[in-house]
């Protein structure tokens, strides 16, 4: 276990020097389109101010690629912070300025930092720790609640948190790995994971973590038809990895050794047309005529894959089980969501993780039907993996 800030003690008047992920889409007009990410960090804004600490965030905004670039400032979003945070947030233009600007904080007072990622020494694979060592200047001590980005070995998520002490988890980070750790390690049986999305390649460590863990598998989305070629059955025009055949034929034996049932569609909605304005039509999984690709769950499968989640305890969803971006293909990906939500209410752990998955459940649910829904697409999906997350090992340890 990591240490949080509730592990601090008294830091009032002490300078926290948080990692935020407030990478939040904009319109043209700067203006913030969604502010799940700015809402999800406010526990921990809100606990800093009551304790009396100063507070100063760092985030980035796109890809800057270690550029100042007007089109990533994070001007916008400081702005659109005051309106949340209920009083002024200083802005901070250049990590330069900032030891001066910072000395006139408030008790209690929020400033931003401009884009981190304008600095090339952010996202610099090599151990020079300058950068840190300037950054570690502007705090008292280290706060990473950016777990969306904890998954980067970058001087504002990881190095910083060597030089800095004491470096501490937010409430958002101490949330994450809370709710996916215990459904992943300690989880109320039977545990069933929903693994989704186009393509196998980027799902192996996922699958290979997973079928030590679960009781089921649901196995949906465009990597399922890798996984009927491998088993000879025909798929049309649908997408399909021949070079991971062997490894969705491995992935099917060791299933078999753990005792995991794998639930695959039996029935699929296809497609002439993926823009849907085509011929669309059920036919069996394993008979896709030429000329058609698979493009949701069909009605049969939809039905199996609701029965196995209506009876879990614990469940994982990590990837959309078709493409529910078009309305005509979202019907599978809907009725998985509708039985999470059913299972949920009826007493089982249930993790959203993965963007996929988040931006799914949010068209088709609302958040709090959910146990818990991940912040980090790419952390997420690392961690369930069961790999190590830099910016979460850096972490002091309780």
């Amino acid at each position: 276990m990591k240490k949080s800030i509730k592990d601090l003690g008294d830091i009032k008047g002490k300078k926290a020097l948080v990692r935020v992920d407030i990478n939040v889409p904009l319109d043209e007009n700067k203006n913030v389109t969604d502010d799940t990410r700015i809402q999800a960090i406010m526990p921990t804004l809100n606990f800093l101010k009551e304790k009396g600490a100063k507070i100063i965030l760092m985030a980035h905004l796109g890809r800057p690629k270690g550029e100042k670039n007007p089109e990533f400032t994070l001007a916008p979003v400081a702005k659109y912070l005051s309106k949340v945070v209920g009083e002024e947030v200083m802005f901070i233009p250049d990590v330069d300025d900032a030891e001066k600007m910072i000395a006139d904080l408030k008790d209690g007072q929020v400033a931003l930092l401009e884009n981190i990622r304008y600095y090339k020494a952010e996202e610099a694979k090599d151990d020079d720790m300058t950068f840190a060592n300037q950054l570690a200047k502007l705090g008292d001590f280290y706060v990473n609640d950016a777990f969306g980005a904890a998954h980067r070995n970058h001087t504002s998520t990881a190095k910083l948190a060597k030089v800095l002490k004491p470096a501490v988890s937010g409430l958002l980070m101490e949330k994450e790995l809370r709710c996916l750790s215990q459904a992943l390690d300690n989880p109320t049986r039977p545990f069933t994971a929903v693994v989704g999305g186009a393509k196998v390649s980027s799902k192996i460590g996922v699958l290979e973590n997973l079928l030590d863990k679960v009781d089921n598998m649901i196995i949906g989305g465009g990597m399922a038809y890798t996984f009927v070629k491998a088993n000879g059955g025909k798929i049309g025009n649908s997408i399909c990895e021949d070079d991971q055949i062997d490894v969705a034929k491995a992935i099917e034996k060791k299933a078999a050794e753990k005792g995991v049932k794998l639930v695959m569609a039996t029935d699929v909605l296809v497609t002439d047309d993926f823009s849907g304005n085509g011929t669309n039509k059920f036919v069996k999984i394993n008979e896709i005529p030429d000329g058609f690709e698979g493009v949701d769950a069909g009605e049969e499968s939809r039905k199996a894959f609701a029965d196995v989640l209506k009876s879990s305890k614990t469940i994982l969803m990590n990837g959309p089980v078709g493409a529910f971006e078009n309305p005509k293909f979202a019907e599978g990906t809907k009725e998985v969501l509708k039985a999470i939500v059913e299972a949920t209410k009826n007493g089982a752990t249930s993790v959203i993780g993965g963007g996929d998955s988040v931006s799914a459940a949010k068209k088709f649910a609302k958040a709090e039907d959910f146990t818990h829904v991940s912040t980090g697409g790419g952390a997420s999906l690392e961690f369930i993996e069961g790999k190590v997350l830099p910016g979460v090992a850096a972490l002091d340890d309780k």
